[in-house]
């Protein structure tokens, strides 16, 4: 894929900030201030069609609801692109509400048992992807939205799970082959989609990180960790997550202070230094940001840039367990020829009279000699390694520090 060298770009998603209420002229409002503090992807996400100005309904109508997109799809993300801002869309292709135009044509499309009433999660069914004429409808009307919005990033999102396993497809003896034959039309309708849309960068979701494997990254470079946004929380979730899949891949924004779902509030800088340990973006209302506030955005993103390739392809070493370690979270990058690395601490528990604390990175050469951005100070790999850097005492919640280390070539 054309994404697997190429930095991504900064995003901005609108789901935290409107949910399914908005219009055209909001979100081009959040765009518009997402582009002058340099963020560079606009994604849209779920409610821009149909009749879906809520859960109950809408899914499997893939048309623009012209009522909050006036301009259609087109002409939205034109002005998105007139910003200088990239378009992305959200998407749920497998999912079908009871309450929709597609549903009522083809009820037999979806998955369940003839007889009985199906079991609904959020409100709706699962589409029979092992049909062909499922996928056939499905990639015709996703390449209608992607054509028409000539968009650079989709997120894919799958937000239940599969239950009442039915196919009338199958006769009795072989309804065990269902499931199975459901991933095959997935992987299949992602193959087709994928490979006629080779230069947009997909991303998978399933209510977060619920279908977060190597069968999806196969055909979506990234997926959306989880739907848990908390900064502290997300500490757990994604180092869990790194000793199964590379940092490059971890869907990871900067959510609102509190935070929506735990009501923690945490710093800006804190919030941001944890989603850098991963794919970066925003998921905020960026138009109430303090001017000191739009100043750190700005450093944020252009820190991620210049870090971009130490962080997605160096390797990554957990400083500590979030199961054991109480006090602080630490995890450092480190680039393949050691000569640069990049150590991110997070204070979990301040205590007014602390401990001494030192944190002993890895990975470094132990005879090089090494330099700590802001400290005169020169300093051995083994130094670093063994020896430690002493932490600083900080106040407040969840404060945070980093440690930018170079090696000094003679």
């Amino acid at each position: 894929m054309s994404h697997r060298k190429r930095r991504r770009p900064v995003l901005l998603n609108n789901w935290e900030v409107t949910e399914f209420d908005f219009t055209e002229d909001r979100l081009l409002s959040l765009a518009q201030s997402g582009a002058e503090l340099g963020i560079e992807l606009f994604v849209m996400d779920d409610g821009w069609f149909g009749t879906r100005n809520h859960d109950k309904s809408g899914l499997g109508d893939w048309s623009v609801n012209l009522k909050k997109l006036p301009s259609g799809l087109a002409g939205f993300s034109q002005k998105l692109r007139n910003m200088g801002m990239q378009f992305g869309i959200w998407i749920e292709p497998e999912m079908v509400n009871e309450d929709s135009d597609l549903y009522r044509a083809h009820p037999d499309w979806s998955i369940q048992i003839p007889g009985r009433s199906p079991n609904l999660e959020r409100c709706q069914l699962v589409l029979n992807l092992s049909l062909a004429e499922v996928r056939e409808y499905l990639f015709d009307q996703i390449s209608k939205i992607l054509d028409e919005s000539k968009a650079s990033y989709v997120k894919w999102d799958m937000n239940r799970n599969l239950s009442d396993i039915w196919s009338k497809a199958l006769p009795s003896e072989r309804q065990k082959e269902t499931a199975h034959r459901y991933v095959l039309g997935l992987y299949d309708l992602m193959e087709r989609l994928t490979k006629t849309y080779p230069d947009i960068l997909w991303e998978g979701c399933s209510g977060g990180g619920g279908r977060f494997d190597a069968g999806i990254l196969y055909y979506m470079p990234q997926i959306w960790c989880s739907d848990n946004t908390d900064a502290v929380e997300r500490i757990s979730i994604q180092y869990g997550t790194s000793f199964g899949y590379p940092i490059c891949c971890m869907g990871a924004h900067v959510s609102d202070s509190p935070n929506r779902q735990t009501g923690r509030s945490v710093s800006f800088a804190t919030r941001a230094e944890v989603a850098m340990a991963g794919t970066f973006g925003y998921e905020l209302d960026v138009r109430a940001l303090t001017e000191e506030e739009r100043h750190q955005v700005r450093q944020q993103i252009s820190d991620y840039k210049t870090n971009y390739y130490l962080i997605q392809t160096g390797d990554y070493y957990r400083l500590t367990d979030p199961a054991k370690d109480k006090d602080y979270a630490a995890w450092q990058f480190v680039s393949k020829d050691g000569c640069e690395s990049l150590i991110s601490v997070i204070f979990l528990h301040v205590k007014a009279n602390p401990p001494f604390l030192t944190i002993k990175g890895k990975g470094l050469m132990e005879d090089a000699v090494y330099q700590i951005e802001g400290d005169d100070k020169i300093y051995t790999g083994a130094a670093l390694m063994y020896g430690g850097i002493p932490l600083p005492v900080l106040y407040g919640e969840y404060p945070n520090i980093h440690y930018h280390i170079r090696r000094i070539c003679s």
